[in-house]
This record gives structure tokens, sequence and C-alpha cells, in this order.
């Protein structure tokens, strides 16, 4: 068999690495650069080029240049080049067919096995579209393996015997991740991640391509723009000011044309991104709470991502972790060398490296149920497996067909934290036939979730009393992951205070054990997420149901 090599198939640039006499090397492009721009050209004839030489063509030939393309990782999303449709996973093969074919001139030797690496917070429509762009480009994908997981491993291969809490900063081109980890004596456990898939420098070059000109719809104007933009952004993390000069730009309503010379000070830059780098705080301080660390717990903060070299994200970080961030590992190589690093330990390339690494499910996964309250039946989101839950995992539950006669059962498949299965993200369906009919509660099915290494889950219903059973990996929609919420921030949301006295009252009853059957429960939590979401009248309703549930339990002697 082949040897491995870690990718690192990155939003702005992608790099590949592998073991080389027990050690993680970066092996070099054609240009013999580390780093490779994520940029791919179609020719009219179908032939490719990646890296800085489909680069050269984002400006004169826009229409088949793609950039960025991870950003539609997962998505159902075409493009066109050429009157002919790409997936995403198709762009991003022709990325990693490129990476391959430089390790293979590199080490003279036929490379057919990859670790690929994926922000923690990707979704499972997103890791399998990652597997499909690895399998399309001719590799056996042996583990997709977690960004600041990767960047811990670089780090840990270092530090083998210390006994350290750390804190993994993650701000990439197009993603942000935060995961915080305990090492200790060559043991690498992840506790928690947090993110947005949403948020990179990507997003840092359009606030300051629309603080520059509004380019319209002119594609090569656009290129030119958001080039001159992320020079200047970079320009900025070294300088206190820089110049941005775009001759002949486009042209006005009247034909004539616009140029845009400027002068773009660190201080005015720092005001366009400041809304977007503080919504990084959150996440941070989510990823903490689950894994129940304070910053003061904290021996280590490592910077990953070319966008973590921007001055005021730094100081974002060392605000409010209340600790100086370590430049210990190279932002832009760590994830490849990680990667490497979990090829070596999978193909027992390593020397002396007696290393052990856990990670996590960044997500809820659960089914709806029907739940029969005092009101009315009603679906909620039943969790199998919580969030940051150790993986490999597997978790069943037994449930009862809901009407009498029942042959059939879908188990639906939800991604999210949400009680409403509506603002979850839906992942899919398998649908369990064959069930004996019988009145409710005769007959039982057990549902089980299997989540492995690489992030992607199987879903499995049996029937209880006839053994039968069907099984699948979930086939995703693409559908971009809805938010996390977290239900301690609820008294903060507006006119939160006035529901005080009677949530209150609510919790009294659950921490006693006098909600029997989870009414109370559902409703208290969904009236928070109502809050947080500032839907008002669902708010009115769900505290009407709330009264109405407590008066009911009263009633009926539930309550001491």
């Amino acid at each position: 068999m082949s040897r491995i090599v870690g990718i690192d198939l990155g939003t702005s640039t992608s790099e590949i690495a592998c073991i080389v006499n027990g050690t993680p090397k970066l092996i070099p492009n054609t240009q013999g650069k580390l780093i490779t721009p994520s940029v791919v050209h179609i020719r009219e004839d179908g032939s490719v080029l990646v890296g800085e030489e489909a680069a050269e063509y984002l400006f004169t030939r826009p229409d088949c240049t793609f950039m960025e393309v991870k950003r539609l990782t997962g998505s159902s999303e075409a493009l066109h080049a050429h009157n002919k449709d790409y997936a995403p996973e198709d762009i991003q093969a022709m990325l990693l067919r490129y990476l391959v074919a430089c390790a293979e001139s590199f080490l003279n030797e036929k490379i057919e096995r990859a670790v690929i690496t994926v922000p923690a917070y990707f979704t499972d429509a997103q890791r399998r579209a990652t597997a499909k762009a690895g399998e399309l480009a001719g590799l056996q994908v042996e583990r997709i393996l977690n960004e600041p997981t990767a960047a811990a491993l670089d780090y840990g291969l270092s530090n083998l015997k210390e006994c350290t809490n750390v804190l993994v900063y993650d701000l990439g081109g197009g993603t942000l991740d935060v995961t915080v980890l305990e090492m200790f004596e060559g043991v690498i456990d992840v506790k928690a991640s947090c993110g947005n898939n949403q948020l990179g420098g990507k997003d840092f070059d359009e606030i300051v391509m629309r603080n520059l000109a509004e380019a319209g719809t002119d594609e090569r104007a656009l290129m030119r723009l958001k080039k001159a933009a992320e020079e200047c952004k970079i320009r900025l993390s070294d300088h206190d000011e820089h110049q941005v000069s775009l001759p002949f730009l486009l042209t006005d309503n009247d034909g004539k044309p616009v140029s845009i010379e400027k002068t773009v000070t660190r201080t005015e830059f720092e005001q366009w991104v400041e809304e977007k780098v503080a919504s990084t705080k959150e996440p941070m301080m989510s990823a903490l709470s689950d894994a129940k660390f304070t910053p003061q717990d904290l021996n280590v903060i490592l910077l990953v991502g070319g966008s973590t070299r921007i001055p005021c994200v730094k100081k974002l970080v060392a605000e409010s972790l209340s600790a100086t961030p370590h430049s210990l590992v190279d932002p832009d190589l760590t994830v490849a060398r990680g990667a490497a690093i979990q090829a070596g330990l999978l193909e027992g390339s390593l020397n002396n490296a007696d290393l052990v690494l856990t990670d996590v499910c960044p997500y809820t996964l659960g089914t709806s149920v029907l739940h029969n309250g005092f009101l009315e039946r009603r679906l909620v989101f039943d969790p199998l497996i919580p969030r940051n839950t150790t993986i490999p995992t597997e978790k069943s539950k037994i449930y009862i067909p809901s009407s009498d006669y029942q042959t059939s059962v879908r188990i639906d498949v939800y991604q999210g934290d949400s009680t409403n299965p509506d603002n979850n993200e839906r992942l899919g369906d398998v649908l369990l036939t064959g069930i004996p009919p019988a009145k409710v509660g005769e007959e039982s099915i057990e549902i089980s979730f299997s989540y492995d290494m690489n992030g992607i889950l199987q879903v499995k219903g049996s029937i209880v009393s006839t053994g039968k059973q069907v099984s699948a990996e979930i086939s995703t929609t693409g559908v971009k992951a809805k938010p996390v919420f977290d239900l301690t921030k609820w008294e903060k949301a507006d006119g939160a205070r006035q529901f005080r006295p009677l949530v209150r009252k609510a919790e009294k009853q659950i921490e006693a054990g006098n909600d029997k059957t989870g009414e109370i429960a559902i409703l208290v939590r969904q009236l928070k997420e109502a809050l947080l979401l500032k839907n008002k009248s669902q708010v009115e309703n769900l505290r009407e149901e709330l009264l109405e549930a407590l008066d009911a339990f009263e009633s009926l002697g539930f309550f001491k």
C-alpha cells in the first residue's frame, strides 16, 4: 500500500505533507513553494491549471477560474465553465489531484491514500463532500481530520511530556474554529469545539472592497478590487497605512474611466472589520463552557490560520481570554503538518511517537419524536448524541410507534440544539418498514446513531420483536447549519426580564422532579429559544402554554 499524505484543503491556500525519516515534511509544488493558492482554472479543452498559474486567469478569465470553493462544500450549487457544470467537489478534486501529483514527483512514488483536514465545525454534509472530492481525485481517504486537532497534533509532537490545557483559535480564509483540548503524556484529548463556517479572511476582504468602491457586476473589476483589498489587509498587519492604487478600474454611467487612489490606515481597517472580529468571542466562550474550562484554566493559546496575523484579531483573543496568545506553530503550515502526523500514526512511520488522539462530535445529533403533552401532540427534537461527545461513539434509544397498527416508521435525522426540529438542520431520513401491526405500546423499535472518527454518521433502525433492521449513511441536503443556541444567555434577550418569575417557577418544579412527562422542560427551553430568536408571537404563545401546563400539573396534584 502507498504511504499516506496529509492535506490541508484550505479556502485560500492548500498544502500537502508527509512523514519523511520520522518527521513531518511539507512538500513543494511545481513552483517550489510550500503554499498553493486554492485556485483552479479550466481551459476550453477541459485541461486544468491549479495554484499560481490558475490565479493569473482570475483577471482575464474569471468566468472559468474558481477560488474559495471550500465555502461551497456540501452545497448543491453548480459552477459553470465552457457550457459545463461542475459540483464544488469536482473543483476540489482538481486541486487535490494537483497536490498529489506534486507529492508523487517529490517522493518519486505513487500516492493513493490521504488524510484530509476540515474545519471542526464542518457539518456532516460538508465532511461527506470533502471525502467525495478525495475519492474523485483517486484517493482512499483514510481520515477526515479536524483542522484545530491537526494543529494540536503538530504542537503535541514537540511537547509530548507536557500536561497542558490548550485552546486552538483557527481563523483561516473562510472559516473559524475554536477547539479546547487537554494534553498529558502524549494524549491529546479534545474537549469541545465551536465555530462559524461562514467567517474568515474572505469576509474581511469583502468589507474592504465595499469601502473602496462599488464595482457592480464587472467580473474583471471585481477581481482587481478583491486582489487590492487582500493586499491592503495583509499590508496593514505590519504597517500603519497602505496606499491602494487601481487606475482605470471601471467606467461610470457616462463611460468615463474611474480610478481608485486611496490611503487606508490600520485604524480605518479595524473599524471596518470590528463587528466580524468581535463575533469570534462567543465561539471561544462557548467552547470553554462546553469543555467546563475557564480562561484561567488555559496554559497555551495557539493561533492558527493566516487571518490570525491581523493585530486586532490577536488583541481580541488576548482580551477575551486575559492571556497572551502563543505563536508556537506556523499558522499557515501547522494544519498540513498535523495531517501528516495523523497519517504517520495510521501507517506507523513516526519515530518514537507515542501519541494518542481523541476528538469530539461538534454538533448534537438526534431524531424527531411525537410528544404527547397536556395541551397538544407536537414534534420535538430528541438528541441521541450530544454535541462534544468523544468519538467514535454509538448511542441507541427505544421508541414506540405513535399510532395503532402502524407498520412503518420514518426516522428523521437532525443536527442542532433546538427542541423544535424546524430550527435544526435536517440531514435526511431512513424508512423502517415491516413492523407487525399492533396496538400502541405493544411493538417498539430501536434507533442507533453511530458517529465515526471521520465525523460521518450512520443511522440504524431495528424492530425489537423481529430483529429486522435498516441502516444507511445519511445523505445530506447541504443546507447551512443552524446556529447553536446558548440558552444561558436567554436572560439578556430583549424583554426577557418579565418572564424570569415564570421560568423560575417552572424550573423549581423540574428540579424537584415534578415534571413527570417532560412537558414543562420542553416549554421552558422553547420559550428561551424564542426569546433569543426575538420571535414575539411565539414568545407569547409559549408563555400561555407554559402557564396552562403549570396549572394542569398543579390541578392533578403533581406538585408538592
